[in-house]
């Protein structure tokens, strides 16, 4: 019976003290494993190449090239592993752009290490990681942007859309619903794209949240 393989993480982050609680953290479990330490992120974009990791955890602040960037750079380069943004920062500009960047996380350094390793576990396995507090901050950023539309465009998503739409709200990747509801994953990428443009929307973090508001 073969066992699953750990989930190989890179810590990147300015701070070595950080870095290596961080890492005796993540060590501690079973199906977590740091891979490599990163201190800027022009290290980051090459260690990636070198240890392919399955999820990196990037700090925001960081000397150079900050966590934005890197993100950014690393989305470019078609880096295909999860990556969670780990901050101390819950500016509501910061937690919108990371995930316009492509970030499957935002997660506090305040946060409790257990409910960390629970959220590392989650994005691992293609969901939001995503505290609550941020949630709350993002559901903020939706109520306060016009939204005199609202009703109409929940009006015309079709059925296909809205059940796509509440699975997302779940946290499903683009994989699962595709499973879930029997049909690819690029007619997944289809819907996401035609649903987040009809209710004017930038992420799929915000379209879970509105999900969550308006659809039954």
């Amino acid at each position: 019976m073969n066992e699953q393989a750990p989930i190989r993480i890179l810590l990147v982050d300015d701070h070595p003290l950080m870095r290596r609680g961080m890492r005796d953290l993540l060590a501690m479990e079973d199906d977590l494993q740091p891979v490599g330490e990163a201190g800027t992120g022009e290290e980051a974009l090459r260690l990636v190449d070198e240890l392919d990791p399955d999820l990196i955890l990037l700090d925001l602040n960081m000397p150079g090239m900050d966590g934005l960037e890197t993100l950014q750079r690393l989305r470019e380069a078609k880096v295909d592993a999860r990556i969670i943004l780990f901050t101390v920062s819950d500016d509501q500009s910061h937690v919108l752009e990371a995930l316009r960047q492509g970030a499957d996380g935002y997660l506090l350094k305040d946060m409790d290490p257990e409910q960390l390793v629970e959220q590392v576990r989650a994005a691992a396995n293609g969901k939001l990681a995503l505290t609550s507090e941020l949630t709350l901050i993002l559901a903020q950023a939706i109520r306060e942007r016009p939204s005199n539309a609202s009703q109409n465009a929940n009006a015309s998503l079709t059925k296909r859309e809205k059940d796509v739409l509440r699975l997302i709200a779940k946290g499903l990747s683009n994989k699962m619903i595709a499973r879930k509801l029997g049909i690819t994953e690029g007619t997944v990428k289809v819907h996401v794209k035609n649903l987040l443009h009809s209710l004017r929307l930038r992420s799929r973090v915000e379209a879970a949240i509105w999900a969550t508001e308006h659809l039954r």
